[in-house]
């Protein structure tokens, strides 16, 4: 009688146990999902403020253009090619804001201030969501790689966590005290 009284207490331990290993892991997936809703929130607010700034007609003609191709591709890139676009407009900003004399020109124009502030806070919160996602990946990852968890497949049907990986190295002269 004693042993079936443990076995019972095992059973149902491991019961505990794997109930919350896949709460813990649903948890880790709703986190993936929300901080890559937060990222993609973020880079579309970054080339949404870069396309406005192509548009002012505060830049020169080429930089405006070269600007505005950016944005635009990384707004409509297709999943597959979203980190080498969003990439690509990181590295077009760098580039229009290499020489600090092209931010402080923007900024001296009428509208120019705001615009480079918004852009500024655009440009820095990116790296932070990219960082909170790919933690978040991750910490399911982990949880994910663990043997019971495979072989009594917990994770469900939920398709295996993948993280962010694009340039994000802000401009020198949008960085703070940058210019």
């Amino acid at each position: 009688m004693m042993t079936v009284i443990w076995i019972l207490l095992a059973v149902l331990a491991v019961g505990v146990y794997l109930s919350w290993t896949a709460g813990r892991l649903d948890r880790l997936h709703a986190r993936v999902d929300s901080s890559r809703a937060a990222l993609d929130a973020q880079l579309l607010r970054r080339s949404a403020v870069a396309q406005e700034i192509a548009t002012s007609g505060l830049l020169d003609p080429a930089s405006s253009l070269v600007l505005a191709g950016a944005a635009h591709e990384a707004r409509n890139a297709a999943e597959e090619e979203r980190e080498v676009a969003e990439s690509d407009l990181t590295r077009a900003l760098r580039i229009l804001f290499e020489d600090p004399a092209q931010a402080d020109d923007l900024r001296a124009r009428p509208g120019g201030e705001e615009l480079v502030a918004e852009l500024q806070t655009a440009v820095r919160r990116v790296p932070m969501a990219r960082r909170f996602h790919n933690d978040a990946v991750r910490g399911a990852r982990a949880v994910r790689r663990h043997r019971l968890v495979r072989y009594l497949r917990l994770a469900g049907h939920a398709p295996y966590p993948v993280t962010f990986e694009m340039d994000d190295e802000e401009p020198r002269t949008l960085q703070p005290g940058g210019s």
